[in-house]
């Protein structure tokens, strides 16, 4: 399928300005709910660094913090351009939900589950999937088992695993994600990567998106300054292409000079010691040529010098 022109407001600034409203909440529950595969209310949006809607517009990050009705954290985070630590990000991030929502000197059971949420726009790590979840589980050494939950601790924790009292990290690369299907997940990637949604969309959340994210609905005002935002957003993706792009020709023009010099280095290198090896045979010749004068043996002057006895003849 080509790619249409934008008609719909991009989900990263519609997280930033328009999601975060209860009356749009329906499209954050449908996204969460493919993504999870599980039916999830929101019940409230926290506090996080996202929410600061701060005077940085051009920043190409954005984050949103939500409570679902389970009491579970919801942090969902678009990424626009290259880190090289995301990783260690996605694992501050939510570390510190953890801390952070639960009172001091409260019992451990109340710590609450996370679920960390990275819609990426680059090539993070290597993989040549789409979609990457990460989940905590602890392994036998010796026996290769899994540790389970006791049944009354699945009971008293509502849990099936160990790993559901773990953060749970899902992984959207979706950069350049083109491919359109009856499959909800493939659905909302096309979506996120096109900020297109064809007519025959059925997926949680996306025919709400449909209506509540139409460029249309903007207002003048509101479209100014969307379209800058864009704007910004393709002038920081350039900058970065271009500092890369300007980085491998520097790497490329190093490495060129490095290994002209190094060729420089090993052709002096090799001159020298074919000089001196030169230079070693004719003393070996010249040495021969008078003990031959003197007398001396062949075999005689073989041993002293290292020639052979036809070198020496021919002298």
């Amino acid at each position: 399928m080509t790619r249409k022109k934008r008609t719909f407001i991009s989900f990263d600034w519609a997280l930033k300005h328009l999601l975060r409203e209860k009356a749009n909440h329906d499209v954050l529950e449908g996204f969460v709910s493919v993504i999870l595969g599980r039916t999830i209310t929101i019940k409230s949006l926290l506090e996080s660094e996202g929410n600061k809607d701060g005077e940085d517009s051009k920043s190409n990050r954005v984050d949103l913090l939500a409570q679902d009705s389970n009491g579970d954290l919801l942090l969902i985070e678009v990424q626009g351009e290259p880190e090289q630590a995301y990783f260690q990000r996605m694992l501050f991030g939510a570390s510190k939900l953890v801390t952070e929502y639960i009172e001091s000197g409260e019992n451990y059971e109340h710590v609450k589950r996370v679920y960390s949420i990275n819609i990426v726009y680059f090539d993070l790590g290597q993989g040549e999937d789409c979609v990457y979840e990460g989940k905590t589980e602890f392994r036998g050494l010796n026996k290769g088992d899994v540790l389970q939950l006791s049944p009354f601790q699945r009971q008293k924790f509502q849990a099936d695993a160990v790993s559901d009292l773990y953060p749970r990290y899902v992984i959207l690369k979706v950069n350049d994600f083109n491919r359109w299907s009856r499959v909800p997940l493939d659905q909302w990637l096309y979506f996120l990567s096109t900020s297109d949604i064809p007519d025959d969309a059925d997926a949680p959340g996306l025919k709400e998106a449909r209506e509540k994210l139409d460029l249309m609905r903007m207002s003048r005002d509101e479209r100014v300054i969307y379209d800058r935002y864009l704007m910004d957003r393709a002038i920081l993706r350039n900058t970065v292409d271009g500092a890369r792009d300007e980085g491998r020709f520097e790497g490329m023009k190093e490495g060129m000079e490095k290994g002209r010099q190094q060729g420089l280095q090993q052709g002096l290198q090799q001159g020298r010691q074919q000089g001196l090896q030169q230079g070693l045979q004719q003393e070996k010749l010249n040495n021969a040529r008078k003990m031959k004068a003197r007398g001396y043996s062949l075999a005689d002057i073989a041993d002293i010098t290292g020639l052979t006895h036809e070198e020496i003849e021919r002298l």
